[in-house]
Parts: C-alpha cells; structure tokens; sequence
C-alpha cells in the first residue's frame, strides 16, 4: 500500500512513481522494481553521503578506507579493492590519491611484482574510521528504521536473490565474455 504524500515538506513520498512524477504506469512490475530499488539507493547513498561530507570523504572514498582497514597490516592490491567497492564503476587510482594525499592510506609496490600496489590504512586513516563508523552505522540504522528486524532481513534475501540472478550479466567488462 502506498503510503500518502508528506505535507509541507515540498517532497512527494510513497510509490516511486509518485516521487519522480511519472504519469504513465510502468510497462511492468520489474521495471517498477528497478525503478524504485535505484531511487532507494539513490536516496539512502545521499543520507549516508551527508554524514560523510564534513568529515571531507566521500561515499566512495569511506568504502575504500573501510576495505583497505579492513585487510590488517598486510593492505591489500589496488585491484582487489576496486572489486570490493560499492559501486564498482569507481576509479580507483584516482579515488586512492586523494586517501593518500589525505594522509589516510599508504601505498607501496609489491615485491616481486613491482606492477602490483599494495594499500594499507595509516594511523591517521584508522582513527578516522574509528570516529566516523559510530555515526555511520547510527545513519545506516536511522535509514533502515522504516523495517522490523524481519522485514530488514526480508529486504536483504530480497537483494541478494537479485543480485545473484544478475551477477553475470553485472560482471566488469575486463572479463572475457561468453559469444
């Protein structure tokens, strides 16, 4: 059941179709699905992006800290972060130099492959990881409220059976396609 516009706010809220102001009906339920799913992450992305802003990171570069952090004193290849990332598209070597000139990672080449660069997360970069992930983790419950503890896990077996029907036909276009 949709839910009714908010009052005052100057926003349209319930169905997707009345939040982009659409005045035809969808050609199906799936492209309704994918409508709203990408008008959701859209606006829970800028809820989390707003947090973010006066810390001076953005989105992209938290999931970066986050998942370079997150490989201990080891780091991790430049590559392997990029496949890990949120939003895959993100340029990463360029999303790093802004880290490193940050004073948040350290990159260094790897031995043997000196092709190969390895990211680990400075003291500074932990630090600020440790101040930010309270606040975020507070605006990730904040944006989920809206669902019982069981809708939430609904939700999440929702995505995931999405996301893995379309795994292949997501996958980076560096991979060698099937003719």
């Amino acid at each position: 059941m949709a839910q009714k516009p908010r009052k005052g706010s100057g926003r349209t809220i319930g169905t997707v179709h009345q939040a982009i102001r659409q005045r035809k009906g969808f050609a199906s339920p799936g492209q309704e699905a994918t409508i709203a799913l990408l008008r959701t992450a859209s606006v829970v992305g800028r809820v989390i992006s707003r947090v973010l802003e006066p810390r001076e990171l953005s989105l992209a570069q938290y999931n970066a800290l986050r998942i370079i952090r997150g490989a201990g004193s080891a780091g991790l290849p430049t590559l392997a972060i990029r496949e890990r990332m949120i939003e895959e598209g993100t340029t990463i070597t360029r999303l790093l130099d802004r880290l490193e000139a940050a004073g948040l990672i350290e990159r260094e080449r790897s031995l043997p492959d000196r092709r190969q660069v390895i990211c680990t997360a400075t003291p500074a970069g932990k630090k600020l990881l440790d101040r930010i992930d309270p606040v975020v983790d507070a605006a990730d419950a904040e944006a989920m409220a809206a669902l019982t503890a069981a809708e939430a896990r609904q939700l999440i077996a929702l995505l995931d059976r999405v996301r893995e029907a379309n795994a292949d036909r997501a996958a980076p276009r560096t991979m060698a396609r099937a003719d």
